[in-house]
């Protein structure tokens, strides 16, 4: 059956076409969970901050999150640190006692670029965690965003 045949059908039977209007609501994908960086870490314990519940249950779902981006190392970016709070030095070119908590590596799709910003941004995409270190910098991270849309807030 082809598909002029099918909506053919489907306009005759009433009773189908609530359903018909499910299928296309289906198809729809779920908007991103908005996770905020208070969100990232549950409890504080010796050894450490723990990653919140919250966090663990949206590994490798879309989130969204705002924040600003780190001072960048270079001029055009494929990569950022994303932070609650707008900073005056890049996290990476201080110690490690110096470095937020809280920060997120953002990693933008291959061959997308992004300018830097001092403007607060807002990140769409797949979320990673837990220890992992890039085989291209060296960076070491523990909470990534994947991104698939990044855009300046007003």
């Amino acid at each position: 059956m082809n598909r002029r045949r099918l909506l053919t059908v489907l306009g005759q039977g009433t009773a189908l076409l609530p359903l018909w209007g499910l299928l296309g609501r289906a198809a729809a994908a779920p908007a991103p969970t908005t996770l905020k960086f208070s969100e990232l870490y549950g409890r504080v314990t010796v050894r450490g901050a723990e990653f919140s519940d919250k966090l663990r249950a949206l590994q490798g779902q879309q989130v969204r999150m705002s924040g600003f981006m780190a001072p960048p190392l270079k001029p055009k970016l494929d990569f950022f640190v994303l932070t609650r709070e707008p900073m005056s030095t890049c996290p990476f070119c201080t110690t490690a006692a110096d470095w937020p908590a809280d920060i997120v590596l953002v990693i933008m799709p291959p061959g997308r670029e992004l300018d830097p910003t001092v403007r607060g941004l807002s990140v769409t995409g797949r979320l990673d965690s837990g220890v992992r270190r890039d085989a291209e910098t060296g960076f070491v991270s523990l909470v990534r965003l994947y991104a698939e849309q990044v855009s300046t807030q007003a």
